[in-house]
């Protein structure tokens, strides 16, 4: 096609989509109307232990029979917990009812200005030490299980090498626990070269949510602050994206501080000093020795996850001397809770490992004595619902959280039969391009690979809602695959 004659095209439809929008702004209203009212967090639950800012929550069962051993959720210092609950067909919380657990959790509060200077062994040995008794208490079990979320997680192990007789199997989710320079952005922010906590805290006392929100939102600045408000206005007019993109929006902007003393000692001791690793940690003076773990242990880890890449997590195996499951899955951090295809596919197979695990008496089966790992399969179609991709892309893991598809190798251009070759070269032939995204791809006037090599990365990445470095990958794989 003639550049000056495709240039003219990509206007039309640029126009054409233009009007679209316009005609919807009509619907804004009622799109407004439908995000003011959603609710997050609806599982009916109780709060049966109270400590400072501490809420020790206790869920109503959802099945008559339950398994012997409960677990406690553990999460992180970090925004809010109901993202583990936001809504009910994509809650752990719920999944883990639903499979006969008893289930708590820990909702940390905000710090006041007089919890400035709590230490994380206040956190470990002190606050998750009297829940765990709690709940012992409450299930008439010696030890119970643990599951981990982010920073809870790493705070879990801790806890676990210092009461190994109160957890009976650990659970890791999303963990940063290994940091020896390939462990992703969070690690080079920690890098004792450029950064100080103690100058943050000095300054602040407690550390503020909006120092750590926008330092999130600028790893991604272009989704965080552009295209997923696009994305929005383009579907104002659906119902159920719009509830999934509120829901989400009130988890990101409901952040709260963290007490300075330990985001002072977590930077320091777990990110610059990679202590925990190299089971060289101690709080208020007693060494977190990693030899007494000898509980098993899961970990649950997000393929995409740019907060806690899967290097920050699996190379912790090496210093366990335990059973340990990892179970690895094509999504990011956040999509690991809220995911439609984590709760289809992942927690399935954690509730099936906990309930191996999880009943006494000489009831529970027989768990495997070697380490497993478990690389999940990705559901191979892709959704447009701002939980499943947008959301991701939100919290800093880019959209493209299932980047699964049925195009073949790049540039295969063996015989089929003597003296034929395979037909011509088309978008599909694109290594990460399948038959949808080649569609979506179409629909905004990319028909052909010259198209591509042509189009505005920036203009092609917001039409089909992927990252602008995947749209680079593709227009690469487009220049090679032409030159041929």
């Amino acid at each position: 096609m003639n550049p000056f004659v495709r240039a003219l095209d990509m206007q039309r439809k640029q126009w054409e989509r233009s009007t679209e929008l316009i005609e919807k702004a009509s619907s804004t209203p009622s799109g407004a109307e439908t995000m003011a009212e959603v609710k997050v967090g609806q599982t009916p639950s109780e709060v049966v232990y109270e400590e400072n800012k501490l809420k020790l929550l206790h869920y109503e069962a959802t099945t008559e029979e339950q398994h012997d051993v409960p677990i406690l959720i553990v999460y992180a210092l970090i925004n809010r917990p109901y993202i583990l609950d936001l809504q009910s067909d994509r809650s752990v919380v719920r999944t883990l009812l639903d499979n006969g657990f008893d289930v708590y959790l820990i909702d940390w509060g905000e710090p006041s200005k007089l919890d400035s200077s709590l230490t994380l062994d206040d956190y470990v040995n002190r606050y998750v030490d009297n829940c765990v008794d709690v709940v012992r208490e409450r299930s008439g079990q010696d030890s119970i299980n643990v599951l981990g979320y982010c920073m809870g997680g790493t705070m879990s192990v801790m806890y676990a090498a210092h009461h190994p007789d109160k957890v009976r199997n650990l659970g890791l989710m999303a963990a940063g626990l290994c940091f020896g320079g390939d462990s992703g952005v969070l690690e080079l922010w920690g890098d004792d070269e450029y950064y100080t906590p103690g100058a943050v805290t000095d300054t602040f006392g407690n550390v503020p949510a909006e120092f750590l929100d926008i330092g999130f939102a600028l790893m991604d600045p272009v989704d965080n602050f552009v295209t997923k408000y696009l994305r929005l206005y383009d579907n104002i007019e659906r119902e159920e994206f719009v509830e999934n993109f509120a829901r989400m929006e009130q988890w990101i902007g409901d952040g709260i501080d963290v007490a300075g003393t330990t985001y002072q000692q977590f930077l320091e001791e777990i990110y610059q000093k990679n202590s925990l690793m190299k089971n060289e940690l101690h709080l208020d003076g007693k060494h977190v020795d990693l030899a007494e773990i000898d509980m098993p242990v899961l970990q649950i880890i997000g393929e995409y996850d740019h907060l806690i890449p899967p290097e920050a997590s699996k190379g912790f195996n090496e210093v366990l001397d335990t059973e340990v499951t990892t179970m690895e899955f094509p999504t990011g951090h956040i999509g690991l809770s809220v995911s439609s295809k984590s709760h289809a596919e992942l927690w399935p197979q954690v509730c099936e490992w906990f309930v191996e695990r999880s009943d006494v008496d000489g009831a529970e089966t027989e768990a495997a004595a070697e380490p497993e790992q478990s690389q999940l399969p990705s559901d191979e179609t892709e959704s447009d619902d701002p939980v499943d991709d947008a959301a991701e892309a939100e919290q800093l893991d880019d959209a493209d959280e299932v980047d699964v598809d049925d195009s073949e190798g790049v540039g295969d251009s063996e015989e089929t039969e003597e003296g034929e070759e395979d037909p011509e070269p088309t978008i599909e032939t694109i290594n990460g391009i399948g038959p949808k995204r080649a569609e979506r791809l179409r629909e905004s006037g990319i028909e052909s690979l010259e198209d591509l090599v042509d189009a505005d990365v920036d203009y092609v990445a917001a039409e089909i809602d992927v990252s602008p470095d995947r749209v680079e990958d593709w227009v690469s794989q487009a220049r090679d695959l032409l030159d041929r």
